[in-house]
């Protein structure tokens, strides 16, 4: 839990105090990338770090993760200008993309398949409450004491988590002689980083049908092809490919993307909507956004009762129907709704997503043995990442196509576009129960063991 709140705080912190940083180091065209290469160094990463766990141990890699990030934070909170802390966020991203996946790989191993819903759900209750405390931690750093006090809180946690996890925790490792797939990583990170860099910033820092978007993406998927032939023959292959053929694996990596795109778009939408539309302050949108943030710990902790009774299949269908019931109460807001009903939409959504997210991972888990956890969990969010990055793509594009260019936004036609945006949430939720329903009953094994 606290290494994960390193990662929670840091996705949030920043958001409230960019006007600080601007106006101290200037750089306001490019503080965008503050936020995409971050995500693009942590998304990239999980997957090489997925394989590292199975191959060295989860102690050593949580650790190299947890010192990365350390050193990211305090060289961001030296920063002299936007590119440095442009790149130092690069550090700290590739710090982050350590602990992501360690941290739920270790739940893991440490816990049987009846303990660890409710774990994942403490677990869960880090991002919610950080969802609360990190603007406003950012914004208080940034008005009262200074902004580089965002990036250096993150020293004590540092030192907190690193301690703990190298006293605490102990494992026994058979390493013997690993092989290691240097260029299988080296094109997986490659492919990867063009692909995910293609779709953050199509439609932003370049058009979608331009020749740069073409060779970004093109180049991208062309190298995971490659990639794809060279692990068929490697020794020891960084992605192993049965894990895209193994049908719980695929299904649960499946729903993964939908919970990232679906958070995707109320996170970035949400807000926008309560204080344009609704007319309410900053604050209060927080607060109506953080009862999804709310719902998913409490339904998360209580999963376990769910799909050992139920099955991981019909916990995950419960779940899935009530992030679409959810997002179909979503279409019932107007200009006339109140920021009540708004919160309570987003609790449903929640609560959803806490019996969908937590057991479909944890039914991936318990079908692999330890060598083969790391990266099966990696794989899980990454592909959860990859439907954040393709959610902002494909509401970015509805919101622009909407509500067009200009700096005054029209409440009437941000309303339009939420609208549609909620209706592309609402198929993806469809989606997501067609594969709840394919899980394989044969997931059920691990809960009758």
């Amino acid at each position: 839990m606290l290494s994960t709140a390193l990662i929670a705080i840091d996705s949030t912190i920043l958001a409230t105090a960019v006007p600080s940083i601007v106006d101290d180091i200037g750089g306001f065209t490019e503080f965008p990338w503050l936020f995409t290469v971050y995500l693009l160094a942590q998304a990239v990463s999980v997957p090489i770090y997925g394989k590292l766990n199975d191959l060295f141990g989860r102690k050593p890699v949580i650790l190299w993760g947890i010192g990365l990030f350390l050193l990211g934070s305090i060289l961001c909170g030296l920063a002299w200008g936007m590119l440095p802390l442009i790149i130092f966020r690069i550090v700290q991203g590739l710090g982050a993309g350590a602990i992501a996946p360690t941290t739920i790989t270790i739940v893991g191993d440490l816990y049987s398949v009846q303990e660890r819903a409710k774990v994942q759900g403490y677990v869960a209750s880090v991002w919610g409450i950080a969802s609360v405390v990190g603007p406003t931690l950012g914004g208080v750093f940034s008005e009262w004491v200074d902004w580089r006090w965002i990036f250096w809180v993150n020293i004590p946690l540092c030192l907190a988590a690193g301690a703990v996890m190298f006293r605490r925790f102990h494992e026994r490792v058979e390493r013997g002689h690993p092989v290691i797939d240097y260029r299988g990583a080296a094109l997986l990170t490659a492919g990867l980083t063009l692909l995910v860099l293609g779709v953050l910033e199509g439609g932003q820092a370049w058009a979608w049908d331009s020749i740069t978007s073409f060779a970004v993406l093109g180049l991208g998927v062309i190298l995971l092809v490659i990639f794809g032939f060279i692990e068929r023959t490697a020794e020891a292959p960084v992605l192993p490919l049965w894990v895209f053929r193994r049908r719980l694996l695929v299904t649960s990596g499946q729903l993964a993307v939908g919970v990232g795109a679906i958070l995707l778009g109320l996170s970035s939408y949400v807000p926008t909507y309560a204080q344009d539309v609704l007319g309410t302050g900053p604050l209060v949108a927080g607060f109506a956004l953080a009862a999804l943030t709310l719902g998913w710990p409490i339904s998360a902790s209580q999963a376990g009762k769910v799909y050992l009774r139920l099955g991981f299949r019909r916990c995950a269908l419960i779940g899935t129907s009530l992030v679409l019931v959810g997002s179909a109460l979503l279409l019932l807001l107007d200009e006339t709704s109140s920021i009540w009903a708004v919160g309570t939409y987003c609790l449903v959504i929640g609560l959803g997503m806490g019996l969908t997210a937590a057991p479909t991972l944890i039914a991936a888990q318990s079908s692999v043995g330890w060598s083969e956890r790391g990266v099966v969990t990696a794989n899980n969010i990454f592909l959860r990442s990859l439907g954040s990055a393709l959610g902002a793509a494909v509401f970015g594009a509805i919101a622009n196509a909407v509500i067009g260019s200009g700096d005054v936004v029209d409440p009437a036609k941000l309303t339009d576009a939420v609208h549609r945006i909620f209706i592309g949430m609402v198929l993806v939720a469809i989606v997501m129960v067609g594969l709840a329903a394919l899980i394989p009953r044969s997931a059920d094994e691990a809960t009758r063991a």
